[in-house]
């Protein structure tokens, strides 16, 4: 998840200090495994408007990282995690990451939630060779500059392109709609692209988008353009975005007497969801995701059953991120046998069957995690799996 329009100049900044940092890390590998411990950082949406990704992803990755020190820790050593926050934003991100780079000197980085801010970091651990798993970034720039692989980048979600397919999927085999609205916050990045893929998808099936209508992010008043949006009559309509509009949005629809399906993407992720549109708005409600607390794989059930033991409530997708992220960094420790961030790297990219909390994960070509999605409908406020979809 995903911004990645406002992080120019902040990533521009971190390029060029990156250039400066990547001559000076001479003793950085040595500090950051010395003595019993290996240091990784954790840079998240501590603070800031997307709070709640960051902190669950944090609590995720924690467990695995605690779970990895019962069993002896990872290499004979335990693993410290470095929590910095970047506040929801790219700039402080590219601070947050180079505080942690520099001063803490950690032998690899987790996170941040969100595109942009990932995007802002990324410089600064590829310039010092540092590995980097982004756990919910799904912006395909992420692992890719242009046609190239990032080598040291990462990510432990499924991408942008792959959410958009599957929801034009599912409204065109599933909900039997062709005449689809989109509504898209033309400030994101994420919110473009997957609009864009969402319609070729759609359209491809003999489907039609019959009107596109735009807001900004942080945007509180909708009912203009709903108002246009209503008067075309559409079957559903697709709204990806993150939760602080998409719930203002879901009840603004149905105050003006839209009650078509409204569909979604996986920033739609949180319980605020709920209680900012008022359950009985999320009739007909629909969004991608990679974890539903419903499917009955048992490695779904028993990261479940661990993280309500540990935690005392339930977990949501970007714990499950998380966990995942930190699953697969520490058995490519253990396989590199090393902490050496060329290595780490060259085994995060052949991580193929690991076992993880949504079943196993192998890593394509572009570093991008192989894996289905989940179709959740909102009934009533309550996440639901609706069906499970592979591409």
């Amino acid at each position: 998840m995903k911004k990645w329009k406002k992080v120019a100049t902040a990533a521009l900044a971190a390029m060029v200090f990156a250039s400066v940092l990547s001559g000076c890390g001479g003793d950085k590998k040595k500090a950051a495994d010395a003595g019993d411990t290996i240091k990784v950082g954790a840079s998240f949406e501590l603070t800031g408007n997307v709070a709640n990704y960051g902190k669950s992803i944090l609590s995720g990755f924690k467990m695995a990282a605690d779970e990895a020190n019962q069993k002896g820790g990872v290499l004979g050593k335990k693993i410290a995690v470095v929590e910095s926050d970047n506040k929801s934003e790219p700039s402080e991100s590219g601070n947050s990451i180079t505080k942690l780079v520099t001063q803490d000197k950690v032998v690899a980085v987790v996170g941040p939630a969100t595109s942009g801010c990932v995007a802002a970091g990324a410089p600064i651990t590829a310039a010092n060779k540092i590995p980097h798993i982004a756990p919910s970034a799904t912006a395909p720039g992420v692992t890719m500059d242009g046609g190239k692989v990032r080598e040291f980048m990462f990510r432990a979600c499924f991408i942008d392109p792959f959410q958009g397919q599957v929801m034009a999927t599912f409204a065109s085999n599933s909900l039997k709609v062709k005449n689809v609205a989109v509504l898209f916050d033309s400030s994101s990045d994420y919110s473009k692209g997957l609009a864009q893929v969402f319609q070729e998808t759609l359209e491809g099936k003999g489907g039609k988008v019959v009107i596109k209508e735009a807001f900004l992010s942080k945007d509180m008043d909708f009912k203009s353009a709903l108002t246009k949006i209503k008067a075309t009559n559409p079957e559903a309509i697709y709204v990806p975005g993150y939760y602080e509009e998409v719930s203002k949005i879901i009840k603004q629809a149905r105050e003006i007497g839209i009650t078509c399906p409204l569909l979604g993407s996986d920033g739609w992720e949180s319980p605020k969801l709920a209680e900012i549109a008022g359950k009985d708005a999320l009739k007909d409600c629909y969004y991608v995701s990679a974890f539903s607390a419903q499917d009955k794989d048992p490695s779904v059930q028993k990261f479940i059953a661990d993280y309500k033991a540990k935690y005392q409530k339930d977990p949501d997708i970007f714990a499950l991120q998380g966990y995942n992220a930190g699953l697969v960094l520490f058995d490519a420790m253990k396989r590199a046998n090393s902490t050496d961030g060329t290595k780490v790297a060259k085994a995060i990219a052949e991580t193929k069957d690991l076992p993880i909390a949504s079943g196993k994960m192998t890593f394509d070509a572009n570093h991008n995690p192989i894996m289905p999605a989940c179709i959740i409908s909102l009934e009533g406020g309550v996440a639901n799996l609706k069906e499970k979809i592979s591409l």
